[in-house]
């Protein structure tokens, strides 16, 4: 095989990306064709996707590439769960230097192929382009079995607030790398490689969730956006949040109070929703908080109060 992508050629890059990748029963064709078609039983398709630039969103000396393909995958597929759908196929959009190295490519679709998997999805299509910087654009699909879509406008007064998933473990791995560490290899490995609940998507659907949303950008801000869009007052319990032995060390050696990676860390891809105060949850569903009132433009508070540290990632901050 060619030592780099340009070696290998648009055609011949696409030739051995796509010769890593199985079908799964919702694909009826797959890639090599014009385009691919994906079974929607439920006659609707939830879209959802994703650019991830290097320097920006991920780092090769920090992470494989495989790991960057796990982790683009994840934060897409993680967005259809929350919309209480089940994960069934993904795009890649790929633009990249000739002079990459043609196993970095392949590698990073690996990633994409096995994060699919554990979601029960298949990788389609796409397109390569060359370009200056590695870019990785992804489209997800997924069906909501007759389901209805949980959207952020559904939070009401009264609901309880609960959460799944790892929080703030991202930011304590991403905290440990900036620093030039390694270890503990388990927030870094939760940096590099994130594990969304994509079934407790589907199932809290199922259960009755009336606002859904991953934890992208920090729980505060996610949660911003279920307040705005059902302007609603919500507010969270600091006490009632889990905070490992670990994360604390972490914290304590950096200079950081780990609350502040659990509220406001993001790239976990947990799941946060909103419940009737009567629905019985699953141990894995953690109540941190509940829906106190109509706010006009939607509030957010921690233990009564603004939150008045990091709020969360903004794409166009500083």
């Amino acid at each position: 095989m060619a030592g780099n992508v340009g070696e290998l050629g648009e055609f011949g890059l696409i030739r051995e990306l796509t010769s890593r990748l199985p079908r799964t029963a919702a694909v009826e064709v797959g890639p090599g064709d014009v385009a691919a078609v994906v079974a929607a039983p439920d006659g609707r398709v939830v879209a959802t996707t994703d650019v991830l630039i290097e320097g920006r969103h991920f780092r090769r000396d920090w992470s494989t590439a495989y790991d960057v393909g796990r982790k683009a995958a994840a934060q897409n597929l993680a967005d259809v769960a929350a919309m209480g759908a089940v994960p069934t196929a993904l795009l890649l959009g790929l633009v990249t230097p000739a002079e990459l190295p043609a196993t970095w490519a392949l590698e990073l679709m690996d990633g994409l192929r096995d994060e699919c998997a554990v979601a029960g999805a298949a990788v389609v299509g796409g397109d390569v382009v060359r370009g200056d910087t590695v870019m990785v654009s992804i489209t997800a699909l997924g069906d909501l079995q007759g389901r209805r879509p949980v959207v952020r406008s559904g939070a009401r007064p009264g609901d309880k607030i609960a959460v799944t998933g790892w929080l703030g473990w991202s930011a304590a791995g991403l905290a440990v790398l900036a620093r030039g560490f390694r270890s503990p290899r388990a927030f870094v490995e939760a940096h590099r490689r994130p594990e969304p609940p994509y079934q407790a998507g589907p199932a809290a659907a199922q259960l009755g969730a009336t606002s859904m949303i991953d934890i992208s950008d920090g729980l505060v801000a996610d949660l911003g956006h279920v307040a705005a869009a059902s302007k609603v007052h919500l507010d969270l319990r600091a006490a009632d949040f889990d905070v490992p032995a670990q994360m604390a060390d972490i914290g304590q050696a950096v200079g950081v109070d780990p609350i502040v990676w659990v509220l406001s860390g993001g790239e976990d891809h947990a799941l946060v929703a909103t419940f009737p105060k009567e629905v019985q949850l699953p141990s894995r569903w953690r109540v941190v908080g509940e829906v106190l009132r109509p706010a006009e433009g939607g509030r957010v508070t921690v233990d009564g109060a603004p939150w008045e540290r990091t709020a969360g990632w903004d794409h166009f901050g500083s």
